[in-house]
């Protein structure tokens, strides 16, 4: 079996590791040069597409979605002015407000941030299958059976496992694009849902972008949420995109306190104001049935469709009658470390404290007992609310890079 050795591994090439990366590359001038030398840096990415960012621009092509929910000085460069820079001449793919970037345009911008600092060949395409602590630092197995041992790791992924709704889990004997996770959806491979019903489960953003794509299909639209479907421009109010809230949030010594906290500001899923808007246009024209504080309790696959039912009495009758040809579950994916795939081993080696599910981290985003940093979703309880947000990108960076290029900080003297 093959083995290399490489300081600092990054699992993930996403949005989330691009950012980290380039505030690595900004700090660390040694690091920088080598690369421009075109010289191995210190560091490798490993991400299953060998490309960066290459999920996330899937994920948008799939739903056809126009624009970022967040505003244009949120990406990965370090330079939080760039992309607007970028943008000039293209001031029509900036949204308002707070000129939130077309997806083109985030793209285009992303492309030039990768070439800028000598990233393109720096993805290594290959799936981290394991991760196990070993000596001072960790190996890494790939799917193909070769082995890394590396320094430090930082993992950069979301979350792995989607959430699904109990009835839908005791479902069986229908085709399996007839009941599929939002994240299974792939519009542009749906030419026409003329005649089709289709029900999509959730109350966030992503539903509503399937709602719009099934809309453009000529399909019937039910969105049903268990909740009044609320507003927001962003995931969380403005105030955490900066110190406003998170010095309360920083300041807050009781972790279950914090996880209150994140939940209180993103408070489930939103749509922004112009999506609500449009889908409150085709309510009132009949293309799409909107059911508030509504949830599935049971549906059976009938030959050809769906017979559903709810828990609201008001509408229990009406989804009675209906015939629905496709089911799309918009309902986000499930954090809880302690049943992530590629951190058994490490918290058998160096148990973690967790609470909802959410691991304690400390002030540089590591893992307790070894060089293990994590991004994303998972810093929520130190990063906050933003943490999956390209914003929470930058403040995960801002945390973990003083770690990786300073020795005074590394975990044999840290406190």
């Amino acid at each position: 079996m093959a083995q290399s050795q490489i300081d600092i591994a990054v699992i993930g090439a996403g949005p989330q590791a691009l950012t980290l990366i380039t505030h690595l590359l900004q700090k660390h001038k040694r690091m920088r040069e080598r690369l421009s030398a075109g010289f191995s840096p210190g560091f490798q990415v490993f991400d299953p597409s060998g490309t960066w960012l290459t999920q996330w621009h899937r994920q948008f092509a799939a739903q056809e979605i126009r624009h970022l929910r967040s505003p244009a000085v949120h990406h990965p460069d370090c330079n939080p002015h760039n992309l607007r820079t970028f943008a000039t001449g293209r001031g029509d793919e900036l949204y308002d407000p707070y000129g939130r970037p077309g997806t083109e345009l985030f793209r285009d911008f992303c492309e030039t941030v990768i070439d800028r600092w000598h990233l393109r060949n720096q993805v290594t395409k290959a799936k981290v299958a394991g991760l196990t602590p070993q000596g001072r630092g960790f190996r890494l197995t790939l799917a193909d059976g070769q082995a890394v041992i590396a320094r430090r790791v930082v993992l950069a992924t979301g979350a792995p496992t989607v959430k699904v709704p109990d009835w839908a889990e005791q479902v069986s004997g229908y085709p399996p694009e007839r009941l599929c996770h939002a994240k299974a959806v792939s519009l542009p491979s749906l030419p026409s849902l003329a005649g089709e019903t289709v029900l999509i489960v959730g109350g966030g953003l992503t539903s509503a972008h399937l709602a719009m794509g099934a809309l453009k299909r000529e399909a019937r639209v039910l969105l049903m949420g268990r909740r009044t479907f609320r507003e927001k421009i962003f995931d969380a109010a403005p105030g955490w995109l900066g110190p406003k809230f998170l010095k309360g949030f920083e300041a807050e010594t009781d972790w279950d306190r914090r996880w209150q906290m994140i939940q209180q500001a993103r408070n489930g899923g939103s749509f922004t104001p112009e999506t609500l808007t449009r889908l409150r246009k085709f309510a009132r024209e009949d293309r799409v049935f909107l059911y508030e504080q509504c949830q599935v309790t049971h549906a059976v696959w009938q030959e050809e469709h769906w017979q559903v039912q709810c828990d609201n009495p008001t509408v229990h009758d009406c989804f009675d009658h209906q015939s629905i040809n496709r089911i799309w579950l918009a309902t986000g994916t499930r954090l809880d470390i302690t049943a992530h795939p590629l951190l058994q081993d490490v918290m058998e080696q160096h148990p973690v404290d967790v609470v909802h599910g959410l691991p304690i981290l400390d002030q540089h985003l590591r893992w307790p007992g070894c060089e293990l940093f994590l991004m994303g979703p998972w810093a929520a309880l130190q990063v906050g609310p933003v943490a999956r947000n390209l914003f929470g990108a930058k403040l995960a960076g801002d945390r973990i890079v003083p770690a990786l290029t300073k020795s005074s900080l590394a975990f044999s003297r840290a406190r």
